[in-house]
Order: structure tokens, then sequence, then C-alpha cells
């Protein structure tokens, strides 16, 4: 008899162990499953928010200032975005028979630089013909791009460039690998959720000694310099939009936004994590922006 009795006592312990086992790897479960949900949230600005919604809010903030894209940046950088825009042009230096991937480059800023650029190189021997795909993906934004190229007349009769307009996502690009010779982004990973993918993507379309080269907003290393840029664009630049644009909150999103980006080291770090190599970086205006450059070896 009391050898059966023990014999229970020891079966009920080990269910009640067992349960506080159970219950133990119910908890730590629950406990992951809301440590992935908590990493599925990002930044849109200053403001957290869900993955799932960061790529919508940020569509339809250049839904909306499409038409007045190219004169809201006249106006919030004094012009200066144009002098920006052309020494990225001539770091990337193109050469005919130029194959290049323009990503967020819906307005064509890029583009058409790049197409002047082989221009004033003079005409191309034969077989070596250029090319660009411009990828954003925001079909507003393509749309002012095909338009100025329509009015502009860049056309691949004209210009001697084929020309192509994608509307895509950077971070799950529609394009094969190995196929593209440059590859460049200028003032659009920042609005990226998954920067890293991002530089994935770069990486794989593009083929062995293809370069990448970025354009972005960046971080003052002066104190002082850092405070007055910091006074301008939160006081001035949303002010900006209403009065230019009639539209506030996505120039406060835009300066949120540039705050939120990696400097420039911890960017260049994320470069070469994508696997580029030979990565630079150089500051343009007391790094209020920055070229970022890497090859594929």
């Amino acid at each position: 008899m009391a050898l059966r009795n023990s014999v229970l006592k020891l079966a009920k312990l080990g269910r009640s162990s067992s349960h506080m086992r159970l219950r133990g790897l119910s908890t730590q479960t629950f406990e992951k499953v809301n440590e992935s949900e908590k990493s599925k949230q990002t930044h849109f600005g200053f403001e957290t928010v869900d993955e799932k919604e960061k790529w919508k809010k940020v569509h339809n903030v250049f839904e909306t200032v499409a038409e007045k894209y190219d004169v809201m940046n006249d106006a919030m950088s004094l012009g200066i975005h144009r002098l920006w825009k052309d020494i990225f042009m001539q770091r990337l230096a193109p050469t005919h028979g130029t194959k290049l991937l323009d990503v967020a480059g819906g307005t064509g800023d890029i583009t058409f630089r790049y197409i002047n650029y082989l221009k004033n190189l003079g005409l191309a021997t034969e077989g070596r013909r250029s090319a660009v795909t411009v990828c954003d993906i925001n079909q507003a934004m393509l749309d002012v791009g095909k338009l100025r190229a329509q009015r502009q007349g860049y056309t691949p009769e004209t210009c001697g460039v084929d020309i192509d307009w994608v509307c895509g996502d950077a971070e799950k690009l529609p394009q094969a690998d190995d196929s593209y010779t440059a590859y460049t982004i200028a003032f659009g990973i920042r609005n990226c959720t998954h920067i890293d993918k991002v530089l994935e993507e770069a990486y794989r379309v593009l083929a062995p000694g293809g370069r990448f080269m970025c354009l972005e907003f960046s971080h003052l290393p002066n104190e002082a310099l850092q405070w007055a840029y910091d006074k301008y664009s939160f006081q001035v630049i949303p002010v900006l939009g209403q009065l230019i644009a009639g539209q506030w909150k996505p120039y406060q999103y835009l300066v949120e936004s540039i705050r939120q980006f990696p400097n420039q080291e911890k960017f260049k770090s994320m470069i070469e994590d994508a696997g580029f190599r030979q990565v630079t970086y150089e500051n343009l205006t007391f790094g209020v922006t920055a070229i970022h450059s890497g090859f594929k070896i």
C-alpha cells in the first residue's frame, strides 16, 4: 500500500512538472511572437508604424507631391540639388555601352544627366549602345519623368540611348541577376523600409565589376552647422511645402526621414555588408548630402 501511494505521488509530481514546463514554453512562445510583432515596426519620419504601412505612406507622399517635386527641390535647396546631381554623374563617369539602372529615379533627373554626359563624349562606336532603366515604385513619379522626357526630346532615336520606364520596388526588383553595369539611387534609399534589402538587390542585379552609387542626405560633422541646418529644415522647409505645393506633412516627413537615416560611416558599413568592395563616400556641402560608391567584385 505504501509503495502504491509513493508511485501515485511521483506520477502527480511528474504531471505537475510537465504542466509547468508546458506553461513555461507557452510563455516563451508568446514572448517570441510579441518580439516578432515588434520587429515588424519601423519608422516613418519620427512616427513608429507597421512595416506594411510604411510603403503605403511613402507612396502617398510622392503621389501627392509628384507634380511639384522638381519645383520644391529648387526651393528647398536653393537650386543646389542640381549641382549635387551634376557632381554625382561626374563621379559615375559613364562610358558608351553602359547599362544603367536608375532606381527611385521617377522624374528623370539622374537619367537625363546620364544621357547628356554620354552625348558630351561624342558619337559611340558601333555596337556600343547605351541603355537606362528608370525604376520607381510610384507610377505618378514615372509619369512626370516620361512627360519631361518627351518635352525635352529624350527619345532613343534622338539621344542614342535606350530608355525604359519600369514601376518596381527597390526591395524586390523585377530585373534579372547580373544585368546592369551601373546602379544609381538618388534621394530615394532613405524612404525604403529595409535598406539592407535594397542594397542586396542592387548587388544582385549588377554584373561583376558593376558600380553602385547612391546620393543621399546625410549628417553634418560640425555641431554648429548641424544646429543651423536643423533650424532651417524644421522651420522653413514644411512652410515652403505648404506655400508652394499646398502640402505641409510630406515635407515634415522629408526632414524627419533625413534625421533617421544612418550617418556616413554606418551606411558605408551597410554597403560593405551587402557584398560591395572599394566602398567610399564623399561629403557635399559640408555633409548635407553624401555620394556613396562601391563595386561588385
